[in-house]
């Protein structure tokens, strides 16, 4: 009889694999040692840039360039820790494809570009006239109530 594998190796209860009981209590308890990593990653990340904002203050007679720079490795290494969470890994991901989706999109021409720029532009003009008006409307006759 030939064995069977598992298509699935990391699924419990297959032949030749293990019985899916040990396998269930041992996936239970790496999600806890995750779960905790996890808070232990936003902690750490968070801390860092909260360290780099007190230091910034803290720091206050010091060159500024000496503190931006403090600043900058701070936050970064605070954000580098935060993208190894599991929600930091889903924004990442989120980021990539919104490049890819940038990728795709038809951007418009210069022509078109500044046709709307103009439109905008002429309507943010008769706005501004509309409301001189009604400005000017209002304050004439509030003034000549109070006369």
């Amino acid at each position: 009889m030939a064995e069977r594998w598992s298509p699935k190796p990391q699924v419990g209860g297959s032949i030749p694999s293990w019985p899916a009981k040990e396998q269930m209590a041992f996936s239970g308890m790496d999600r806890v040692i995750d779960k905790m990593q996890n808070y232990l990653r936003w902690f750490v990340g968070l801390f860092f840039i909260g360290l780099a904002v007190f230091l910034n203050s803290y720091f206050v007679q010091e060159p500024l360039l000496y503190r931006v720079i403090g600043v900058i490795l701070l936050v970064s290494l605070g954000l580098l820790v935060l993208v190894t969470t599991e929600e930091g890994k889903d924004a990442f991901k989120i980021t990539l494809d919104s490049r890819t989706e940038i990728r795709r999109v038809v951007w418009p021409t210069r022509n078109e570009t500044l046709q709307t720029t103009l439109i905008v532009l002429v309507a943010i003009f008769i706005s501004g006239l509309v409301l001189w008006g009604l400005d000017s409307f209002f304050g004439w006759v509030t003034a000549s109530f109070l006369r």
